[in-house]
């Protein structure tokens, strides 16, 4: 609230400055009116920075718990992270693996049967979770 009444009385002094043409009392009226519309208008015309809730894990990462972590997070060096991967990478390899352009065994078989859809719902999901 002093933030407010300060920024008021800043905008005050600029409207005293502006001379304005009519009465003082007049000009004092306007000024307030001006700078009442203003911080309301800021006030409500602001868009919400509410957090947005995370995803829900797709069924086709059931799959992807075993070796890349419940989160996303693996536990063993041998495998990589996915939580925070960027979307169009993920895609791209998850496509590589269903397609055998990338040869794993384990991965080819596991994203064999991995629709357009799905790797969608996958990267979307993994590239969501915080690293």
């Amino acid at each position: 609230m002093k933030i407010w009444i300060g920024a008021l009385g800043t905008t005050a002094n600029l409207c005293r400055k502006m001379s304005l043409p009519c009465g003082r009392a007049a000009g004092k009226a306007l000024c307030l009116a001006a700078a009442m519309f203003f911080f309301a208008g800021s006030a409500w015309g602001a868009k919400s920075q509410a957090p947005k809730p995370p995803l829900s894990a797709p069924a086709s990462a059931a799959s992807c718990v075993g070796c890349h972590g419940e989160a996303g997070l693996s536990a063993n060096s041998l495998w990589p992270n996915l939580a925070g991967q960027k979307r169009d990478y993920l895609a791209k390899q998850l496509k590589a693996f269903r397609d055998q352009d990338r040869v794993d065994p384990m991965m080819n078989a596991i994203a064999q049967s991995l629709s357009d859809s799905d790797i969608e719902a996958l990267t979307a999901y993994y590239s969501s979770l915080k690293p």
